[in-house]
């Protein structure tokens, strides 16, 4: 019994499931400090002047980092158990470390071991370095504008793969055209399609760099049609997702409506 109540209460503390729990705010803005610390940490080590002023300081950082970010795994796999979806002891574990926030979690300390046990390369350890960068998406747990964002992408989900879908096809279509059109006038930079994708890329993104241009008048009444196109392309995602913080917000701040006579919150369902 000692061991469950251990349990559960760990699964409070991690997840904030007990409302009001001010134990469970505590945690939950450390965490989110040692994370916003890591990702800094990692960007200035990037330094070499920042990194050689203080090396000690960056590795035992991360090292701490590592052991916080291990216990705070094993008890988040240990106590997912309270949770009724993931009750039974081997199978709701394994069910749980699958999911995707566990995964990162996962993948955010466990290069640390692979290059500290293993015969670490320098491949490694800028591979051991890039992995580190994942743990932005631990933020996402104790933030609530990603999940908010979280929210607004899933509920758009469908119309956003429509219009990313006719970007798709737009890109590929422009950079067929512009390979044809621009092949003979510059066979060096429009080599091929998917070297004239990178054109269009450029063109439907209105970046423009200026290293693939085209030259002939068919080409650049193409490209000029395609600039145009581009702006509308990347207008819908815009007004989708716009849209789609609109209406989570206005959920969000729904009055919950109350019974008339005795005040207490009526249940729609």
């Amino acid at each position: 019994m000692y061991v469950e109540n251990v349990r559960h209460r760990s699964y409070e503390l991690l997840t904030g499931a007990k409302q009001g729990d001010r134990a469970a705010r505590a945690v939950s803005i450390i965490l989110t400090v040692l994370i916003a610390l890591n990702i800094a940490a990692a960007v200035l080590q990037t330094e070499a002047t920042i990194y050689a002023a203080a090396p000690r300081w960056f590795d035992g950082f991360e090292r701490l980092s590592v052991c916080v970010f291990t216990i705070e795994y094993v008890l988040r796999l240990w106590s997912c158990t309270s949770n009724p979806a993931y009750r039974h002891p081997l199978f709701g574990r394994i069910s749980s470390a699958c999911t995707p926030m566990l995964l990162i979690d996962l993948a955010s300390f466990a290069p640390f071991y692979v290059a500290s046990f293993g015969a670490p390369d320098l491949r490694m350890l800028r591979v051991f370095r890039l992995f580190r960068i994942l743990r932005i998406f631990k933020l996402a747990r104790y933030s609530e504008s990603v999940r908010l964002l979280g929210r607004v992408l899933r509920a758009k989900r469908a119309a956003l793969t429509v219009t990313c879908s006719a970007g798709g096809m737009l890109l590929i279509v422009s950079a067929s055209l512009m390979y044809h059109v621009e092949h003979d006038a510059q066979p060096e930079q429009f080599s091929s399609i998917p070297a004239a994708m990178w054109w269009g890329v450029e063109t439907l993104t209105t970046v423009g760099y200026g290293d693939m241009i085209p030259k002939t008048t068919a080409g650049k009444l193409i490209g000029s049609f395609i600039a145009v196109l581009g702006i509308g392309i990347f207008a819908i995602p815009a007004g989708l997702l716009g849209a789609g913080f609109i209406e989570e917000m206005e959920k969000h701040h729904r009055p919950i409506p109350t019974c008339p006579h005795c005040g207490r919150p009526i249940n729609l369902a």
